[in-house]
């Protein structure tokens, strides 16, 4: 397999499709490439990297804690995606973790040239503004989850969340759902999480499949559980 140039790579991040070629090719000659294990932190929360990284491949995890260790996962990065704009913006140390879920490379854009980007592209420049825009509302959706739904209502939001549709319609979450990992995005305790998901199956929402995924029911459950299936429908 040829390996990849910076050019080719930049061309292949969303962020950079519409800077003009002497543009690309001045960030392709500044960025580097890093790759990160499982479980490396790729920024840390309270510290400042003064750099712009953008997953090439794997996946991450946007994490806060606090002073005893307690996290709460408050996003999931995929390829495409980029992390530490916020800090480069306001000069601020980071206000979250981000670790690798996988092994992950990542693309490291300074902050000189970030600004430059900025300042001589407007599409770019633009398509951080709605990225930004777009985290505030995902931050404005939890704190409403988590401020105005029970238990229940949670874990049914997040499993909307992870479910795709397939190539039939069902909604379809690929891979086990970790019961932790969901009890850390919504504030429960993983038992409670396991009990929920448990009835939740019970009841019809879910279904587990022999091969690991679940799928997702659209349907309503029953008046107990009215706020889910508000929800779901």
């Amino acid at each position: 397999m040829a390996i990849l140039s910076n050019l080719d790579l930049i061309r292949r991040v969303p962020l950079f499709c519409n800077l003009t070629p002497s543009q690309a090719e001045a960030v392709a000659a500044s960025v580097t490439k890093a790759r990160f294990k499982r479980g490396d932190a790729i920024v840390e929360q309270g510290h400042k990297t003064n750099s712009l990284g953008i997953l090439l491949t794997g996946r991450a995890r946007v994490v806060k804690a606090n002073e005893r260790g307690r996290e709460v996962i408050l996003a999931t990065l995929s390829p495409g995606d980029y992390l530490g704009e916020m800090s480069l913006i306001d000069n601020q140390p980071h206000s979250a973790t981000v670790r690798a879920d996988i092994q992950t490379d990542v693309l490291i854009l300074g902050r000189a040239e970030f600004a430059r980007c900025l300042s001589e592209n407007n599409a770019m420049a633009y398509a951080v503004m709605k990225g930004l825009v777009e985290r505030l509302r995902q931050a404005d959706r939890k704190i409403e989850t988590l401020a105005l739904m029970d238990v229940y209502g949670r874990v049914a939001r997040v499993l909307i969340d992870f479910a795709k549709p397939d190539a039939s319609g069902r909604l379809v979450i690929a891979g086990r759902v970790s019961r932790q990992d969901v009890a850390k995005m919504i504030g429960a305790s993983r038992e409670m999480v396991s009990r929920v998901i448990k009835d939740l199956e019970d009841r019809g929402f879910v279904e587990l499949t022999p091969d690991g995924s679940t799928l997702v029911h659209d349907r309503r459950l029953t008046p107990r559980s009215a706020l889910v299936g508000s929800i779901l429908t």
